[in-house]
């Protein structure tokens, strides 16, 4: 059935891939910068250890470095390389939580990343705590400033299990994150919501709890995320010790196409895997293929005619999980 949507480029799910052919007629590529930034749950305010996953690079193991925005995204375009990459990029605030600093700082780095003329638009990875009236009037304000690129906020959710949340030491309770998104919604703000999947704890129904608490807000987009125990995080000491455990490969496909099958149609996947630092990555080792794990996932769709929405009118509310 899904082969007939073709505005998903002949995937069973409605990819950021597809959603940027559809746009611009071409990929674009995201270039991860660092923006200089720490975290509530790192400095103090909150916390000094950060969540129990995160690295010591604030989950922006991969961005550029550089003393200014453009030096960062001229760096990330050479590590293309050769390859055929489009005209246009996505600047991708990456590291730790990039509304956390003062307005004028974030108006320069904002303003200078969607003045460069091959920036398309910007992605702000950031924690719903961390979006007060000052910070969301100033991404209205740069929407209204640069009509022809978009803003998008990613929030780090994870879970809606509270229980969970404490576990991580996420730091939030759910209400924070519902008043955020009310905030951004209000100024037409997209926004992009992070899960993991193979939380310690969590059964997959409460995994699916989660799916279909996002298809009632309805986000511009998910990242699905693979849990990664990556050394120097008090997750790989708690591996170490036995006392938690990853998926493996079948049984993260199987999670996952359920999670895409409860998934409203026309919310955007932005990632399905996610990536570890080759150097870091204590588990699951099998995820560094990630070539193998999206054709392995494709393939078990078109065997079992699995597709993105298939489930999502068949459940209805989330009280049906």
């Amino acid at each position: 059935m899904f082969g007939t949507n073709t505005t998903w480029h002949g995937k069973p799910y409605y990819s950021l891939d597809a959603y940027l052919k559809n746009r611009y007629g071409h990929k674009c590529y995201k270039i991860a910068i660092n923006a200089g930034m720490t975290c509530p749950n790192r400095d103090g305010t909150l916390d000094t250890r950060g969540c129990i996953f995160c690295s010591a690079g604030g989950s922006g193991d991969f961005a550029a470095t550089g003393d200014s925005i453009t030096t960062q995204l001229e760096q990330g375009k050479r590590l293309f390389g050769d390859k055929n990459i489009g005209e246009h990029y996505i600047a991708y605030f990456q590291a730790y939580t990039n509304t956390y600093a003062p307005v004028g700082y974030l108006r320069h780095i904002y303003t200078e990343a969607l003045s460069h003329p091959e920036v398309c638009g910007i992605s702000i990875a950031t924690r719903p705590d961390c979006l007060g009236n000052e910070v969301l009037n100033l991404l209205e304000e740069l929407q209204d400033a640069f009509p022809d690129k978009f803003l998008w906020i990613e929030l780090g959710l994870q879970t809606i299990h509270e229980e969970t949340a404490s576990y991580i030491r996420r730091g939030y309770p759910l209400s924070c994150f519902e008043e955020a998104v009310k905030g951004l919604a209000a100024r037409n703000i997209p926004y992009i919501v992070h899960v993991i999947l193979g939380l310690p704890g969590e059964t997959p129904n409460m995994i699916y709890r989660t799916i279909q608490y996002l298809n009632h807000l309805h986000p511009f987009g998910i990242k699905l995320q693979l849990l990664h125990i990556l050394e120097g995080t008090d997750l790989a000491d708690e591996y170490r010790a036995a006392k938690i455990r990853t998926y493996d490969k079948e049984e993260y496909l199987d999670i996952l196409i359920k999670c895409l099958e409860y998934l409203s149609s026309d919310i955007i996947v932005h990632r399905l895997t996610g990536d570890g630092p080759k150097d870091i990555l204590l588990a699951p080792r099998w995820s560094l293929n990630k070539r193998d794990v999206l054709n392995s996932l494709h393939q078990q769709m078109k065997l079992t005619n699995a597709y993105q929405g298939r489930l999502f009118h068949a459940t209805g509310s989330i009280d049906t999980l």
